[in-house]
């Protein structure tokens, strides 16, 4: 079913090979063993065979090259050691997810009927309501199977999934994979650990300091091996170097069944339609961010208690700012202006009137922050799975960028429609609603970009803090920057942008007025701003789709 020729495994394109000119061949419906001392390269071998690592040599499938990865893909599943399942979910939900991933028709009905029998298949029928976090290790190994059978996989490879279990789950384990062979005509190829397991094998491969050195029966292990006991072996492999293992080779290894009769039929499971996978995703995703208290604590924390810190700092200069905005048009400057104070007056309204605003827009984009500085670096192992099952990688960035978008501008509207409604701030509402709307949704689509690039979900989160942490003396707002910098830097601060085109919506204000005096150099209307956040969230959009395109397993 599988196999590979004189096939080199490698950490990274041009470095030494890890795994060494292995020849093997996975014959179709048999329960295949791949044992070794740790360390030896088995799964480095898997990930070879799944183009997770770069090779060099052959891959075949069904007796035939694989003619790309993907074909190979729609047949060869990947069950990790752990299973990649968000904890937050019920089993039912997270297997249903995946067929509705995974599966052409979106069709709740055949989502329905398909789901019973994989949680029967698998022994979880009486755990369907029980969330993921809750499942014992030898349950989380079955849900993992289930997930992958979601595809329909003519082949299924499993890395160590029976290790570290109990003697009871790791039979369990066995007994599904087992069925699986039986009764579904499957190829199942899964790393073990436990060599008093191999009696329930059909085929053992080992491998050893990186090459394949026997494939064959048990029985004619033990022969070729000349051990009585199987627990031995590793003994006995290190009694004599590699090369002299390979050397003692059989030249006739179980053999490979490559009449194309002798396979089971392909029945690949086409991948869902773009639309039915963002609608999914999106699906997950809130009821994910409902479920999680934290997230949701923290989230609903920042959304309504930021605007109340603007309000708390700007209840001194209330009185002030609006005594100045109610007084009449006509003749009030000339009687100010014959004042002696005026100008100081007016530059404390310019300074209280900008940092209000300026606060509102970095605390903003705090949230923008906190929106997207995680959201791909978090669940980049469930990703990377995912798109081997066939989830889109344009669906997934897709999925992504509405929701942290959503998010973003409604705090942003949200923030606007408070400080507004409870500090009297001039200026129409449209534009104002519409510059921190897009703040927000633009730091959050940034920072995104930014999760997407990195694996580390701590490292995307510090990077994004120090992006904010920039904008506030960088937008020239506060501190004053050398002429040769404003007009190099301007451009990709945000701040800059969501303060001036805030504050040019309070043109036919005192407040605006204030702020003139002191000359605060050009402002951008609030359609300028608009445009330059629209081109900050179609930079940050691009190198989401770029970095989701790329293969980046922690």
């Amino acid at each position: 079913m599988l196999a590979c020729r004189s096939l080199d495994v490698l950490p990274r394109p041009g470095a030494s090979p890890l795994i060494r000119s292995a020849d093997a061949d996975f014959a179709p419906r048999r329960l295949h063993a791949l044992i070794g001392p740790s360390g030896c390269g088995k799964t480095t071998l898997l990930k070879g065979l799944l183009g997770i690592l770069p090779t060099r040599g052959e891959i075949l499938l069904r007796g035939r090259t694989a003619p790309d990865r993907d074909t190979l893909l729609r047949e060869v599943a990947f069950a990790p050691q752990f299973s990649i399942a968000h904890g937050k979910l019920t089993v039912a939900e997270a297997l249903a997810a995946a067929l509705r991933l995974y599966r052409e028709n979106h069709d709740k009905a055949l989502v329905a009927a398909r789901l019973p029998d994989l949680l029967a298949l698998v022994g979880l029928a009486e755990r369907a309501d029980t969330l993921v976090e809750k499942l014992s290790g030898g349950q989380l190994r079955r849900l993992g199977l289930a997930l992958e059978l979601a595809t329909e996989p003519a082949c299924l490879l499993c890395d160590e999934v029976t290790s570290g279990l109990d003697p009871r789950s790791e039979d369990q384990i066995l007994a599904v994979l087992r069925r699986l062979v039986a009764e579904q005509d499957r190829t199942v190829l899964c790393v073990i650990h436990n060599l008093a397991k191999l009696d329930q094998f059909d085929v053992v491969t080992v491998v050893y300091e990186g090459a394949v050195v026997f494939q064959g029966s048990l029985p004619a292990l033990l022969a070729h091996f000349a051990i009585a006991d199987a627990l031995t072996l590793y003994d006995r492999l290190a009694e004599h170097p590699v090369e002299e293992w390979l050397a003692r080779r059989p030249r006739e290894t179980e053999p490979a069944a490559t009449a194309p009769e002798n396979y089971p039929p392909p029945h690949p499971v086409p991948a869902a339609g773009m639309v039915s996978q963002i609608l999914t995703l999106l699906a997950r995703r809130w009821r994910l961010f409902t479920r999680d208290r934290g997230t949701l604590a923290l989230t609903a924390a920042i959304t309504f208690g930021f605007p109340c810190l603007v309000v708390i700092f700007a209840l001194g200069g209330l009185p002030q700012l609006r005594g100045l905005e109610l007084q009449p048009t006509g003749g009030v400057l000339e009687q100010l202006q014959a004042q002696a104070e005026f100008r100081r007056d007016a530059a404390d309204t310019a300074t209280l009137v900008s940092g209000l605003i300026l606060f509102q827009v970095i605390l903003v984009c705090l949230m923008g922050s906190n929106n997207g500085a995680r959201e791909i670096a978090a669940e980049r192992t469930l990703f990377e799975k995912e798109r081997m099952a066939g989830l889109r990688p344009a669906a997934y960035a897709s999925a992504k960028l509405l929701w942290v978008a959503l998010l973003g501008a409604a705090q942003g509207l949200w923030m606007t429609v408070f400080v507004k409604t409870l500090c009297a701030f001039p200026g129409a509402w449209l534009p104002q609603l519409a510059v921190l709307g897009a703040v927000g949704a633009s730091m959050s689509v940034v920072c995104l970009g930014i999760s997407a690039l990195l694996t580390s979900p701590e490292r995307s989160s510090l990077l994004s803090i120090y992006l904010v942490g920039f904008q506030l003396p960088l937008s020239g707002v506060v501190l004053a920057l050398p002429e040769a910098l404003v007009w190099a830097v301007r451009p990709f601060i945000a701040t800059y942008w969501g303060w001036s085109g805030y504050l040019t919506a309070m043109r036919d204000s005192r407040f605006y007025d204030a702020v003139a005096l002191l000359d605060p150099g050009w402002l951008a209307s609030a359609i300028i701003a608009l445009a330059v956040l629209g081109a900050h969230a179609l930079f940050g959009a691009a190198l989401v789709f770029h970095g989701v395109r790329g293969q980046r397993w922690p």
